[in-house]
């Protein structure tokens, strides 16, 4: 049996792929100063340290305030590559080979930053990563909850010229008092569209959200969906469609989602068979891109090889790319826990 050193070094050096990101949530407090200041933007904290002191939250709603400030320096498609590029280049240095990335077009367009400025400008960067490091990537355009359904049709209508970059939507933002079904009609529309769905649901929200997010938008996966485990029926359910559970361990943490890591449901989930994934949220503002969140796990629970090899496989099977891309990527996640400690550890 490894010892949890051995597990954290099994982690970081086994092949990943990461399912819920938000590329905004990347933004570091020293990119973030060098952008502002490129882009002659003042911003309300006098220094880097008091950037970082100010990511103290006590729940999504203080979270988010201060995301969409740090959102505020993104104005180019050059920023919007370099922000991208500057995530890729971490975690590519983390062994993480797949990336579906969300980004948040309306936070941006309510500035005047057009649509083809942020595709652009991602889109470069997940192609240079490509080219540079074999990653393969999806790109997830979300939608705002706590704006109207009519703002997500009109922000659907700019994206039309740019599908073919565009694999996938989501919802995210503010979750109470925003529930899936207030959406019904846009994701019917994404649906036609041949896009896939995806929903953050069950973090905040009650277990109603995620039926809802199964019965009305009709999810090929959930976001979150912690509280899922409250409603045997929709665990249930859940297990039955196959569904993948895109995870955020140290999020969950930050944003007093779970009281401790030690109470962290994920391993609960792998228990009912759950296709459970470990993901990074925003970890430039949680304090840990996925290494860290896999860490953080180990660390404070008896989470298993088994469990660990089963958080990463889930992963690979839940990415939307084809069967045989994910056969490669369990090919190679199989040989490296085949290999012996000595030889994996030297």
């Amino acid at each position: 049996m490894r010892t949890k050193i051995e597990l954290i070094t099994l982690a970081k050096q086994m092949p990943k792929a990461e399912l819920h990101l938000h590329i905004e949530g990347t933004l570091e407090p020293e990119l973030l100063f060098k952008i502002a200041s490129r882009n002659q933007i003042t911003l309300k904290y006098p220094s880097i340290d008091a950037l970082k002191t100010a990511y103290k939250f006590n729940n999504l709603q203080d979270f988010l305030d201060i995301y969409y400030q740090g959102m505020s320096v993104l104005l180019t498609e050059n920023d919007f590559y370099d922000l991208t590029i500057a995530y890729l280049a971490k975690v590519h240095a983390q062994n993480v080979v797949h990336v579906e990335i969300f980004f948040d077009p309306q936070g941006h367009l309510e500035r005047g930053v057009t649509f083809e400025i942020q595709i652009n400008g991602i889109k470069k960067a997940l192609d240079e990563a490509h080219i540079k490091w074999g990653m393969t990537s999806n790109l997830i355009m979300s939608f705002l909850r706590h704006l109207s359904e009519e703002s997500a049709f009109e922000t659907l209508e700019l994206a039309t010229p740019f599908l073919d970059k565009i694999d996938g939507v989501g919802l995210d933002s503010s979750e109470m008092n925003h529930p899936p079904k207030k959406f019904a009609e846009v994701f019917k529309a994404c649906r036609k569209l041949g896009l896939k769905i995806t929903a953050h649901a069950g973090e905040e929200g009650p277990p109603e959200y995620i039926w809802q997010a199964l019965d009305i938008l009709q999810v090929n996966r959930i976001d979150h969906g912690n509280r899922a485990l409250e409603d045997t029926q929709l665990t249930a359910e859940i297990q039955k469609q196959r569904l993948t559970l895109t995870v955020c361990p140290l999020s969950n943490l930050k944003l007093c989602v779970v009281d401790s890591m030690e109470g962290h449901p994920i391993q609960k989930m792998l228990q009912l068979n759950l296709n459970a994934t470990v993901n990074s949220d925003d970890p430039a503002y949680f304090g840990g891109y996925i290494n860290e969140n896999y860490q953080a796990l180990i660390e404070s629970s008896d989470l298993t090889e088994a469990e660990l090899y089963q958080l990463a496989k889930n992963a690979f099977e839940g990415a939307w790319i084809t069967t045989s891309e994910k056969t490669c990527h369990l090919v190679e996640l199989d040989k490296m826990f085949q290999k012996s400690p000595p030889y994996l550890y030297t």
